[in-house]
């Protein structure tokens, strides 16, 4: 063959191999199946989907109920997918019909204890992919039911304040009320609260016994133990004399002490507070190293990747890892602090 025939044939090899990855690129070989979707949009109250295979989604508010914003709660949720990882959410936003999604694990390794996870994202969006559905699969290995909450947001018009930890204080109680259908402990629900989500743990952390007072039920919304994972800021940063229930839940604090130092001075004013009234059980973690957010990432090995492991280990050490229905060392503490007088 000539050398302007060789020339020729290899750039028109290039070419097809060019088109080729560009094409494989576009249009993959295989398909990625199981895909969640948002569900239609109707006349009736928006029926919220799962995210993870084999959740059960139960809307926290009857159809009727005043908590709801009745012109909006038909509208779909929306997701926005990852786009390297197929099939699955990043974030979601647009939500009108709060609700959770349960994810019960094995009979046989189960300890009764359920977490409901609620994900960052500034009150604008939720973080459902690394601050939920990823913490799912981590407290499947403890035998830990996690059950993820979708609560409306700020950017949809709604008080984060107000109706977000209203959303998860309901999402407490309804939990408790089917705690037998679910295989779960009433006396080990907890939260756990991502940045923004945490906001809404320590509003329920806080914030039970007014909830309560004002909706009442037989089943408590109190929390049996709060984690505030680079939190956002809770009620006792512009009130530091904001009145601490006498029963305040154990919470378990992390974070890291980096530049952008806002989280790092909410998890100490959310800390200090329950060191001055002798709060039992309040655990605080300060990481000298790392950035925010990043959910149970390794995040390149530094301490701060392990604090989920810190977290197991504060969990197990109150009891919450035996078996269900006996009593935990979290429990105990709290009974006896709120018999101290003060």
């Amino acid at each position: 063959m000539s050398r302007p025939s060789r020339f020729i044939a290899a750039a028109t090899l290039g070419l097809a191999l060019t088109a080729t990855t560009f094409t494989s690129a576009a249009t993959p070989k295989f398909a990625a199946q199981l895909i969640p979707h948002p569900g239609p949009v109707t006349d009736a109250p928006y029926a919220p989907q799962a995210l993870r295979p084999g959740g059960i989604v139960i809307p926290l508010w009857s159809p009727d109920s005043p908590m709801l914003h009745h012109d909006r709660v038909h509208e779909a949720e929306d997701y926005q997918m990852d786009p390297h990882i197929p099939g699955r959410v990043r974030t979601m936003t647009n939500i009108h019909n709060p609700s959770i999604e349960v994810h019960p694990v094995a009979k046989n390794q189960n300890t009764g204890a359920a977490v409901i996870i609620i994900a960052g994202g500034g009150n604008k969006q939720l973080f459902v992919g690394g601050e939920a559905c990823d913490i799912v699969s981590y407290l499947f290995n403890y035998g830990v039911t996690g059950i993820i909450l979708r609560h409306r947001l700020r950017a949809d018009g709604y008080v984060a304040e107000v109706d977000s930890v209203n959303d998860t204080l309901q999402a407490i109680r309804l939990v408790r009320e089917n705690a037998a259908e679910w295989g779960i402990d009433p006396l080990k629900i907890g939260v756990m609260g991502f940045s923004a989500g945490g906001e809404q743990a320590s509003g329920s952390a806080l914030g039970y016994p007014a909830f309560d007072t004002a909706h009442p039920s037989p089943h408590s919304s109190r929390p049996d133990f709060a984690a505030l994972i680079y939190t956002g800021p809770s009620a006792l940063t512009p009130n530091p004399e904001t009145p601490i229930p006498a029963d305040v839940p154990p919470t378990f604090i992390a974070t890291a002490s980096y530049g952008e130092d806002r989280h790092t001075m909410w998890s100490i004013e959310y800390y200090l507070p329950m060191l001055r009234q002798k709060v039992p059980n309040i655990e605080l973690h300060l990481y000298g190293r790392g950035d925010h957010g990043g959910g149970i990432t390794d995040r390149g090995g530094i301490p701060f990747g392990t604090w989920e492991h810190r977290f197991i280990d504060w969990f197990r050490d109150l009891g919450f890892l035996q078996k269900p229905h006996l009593p935990t060392k979290a429990a105990t503490d709290t009974a006896k602090h709120r018999a101290t007088p003060r």
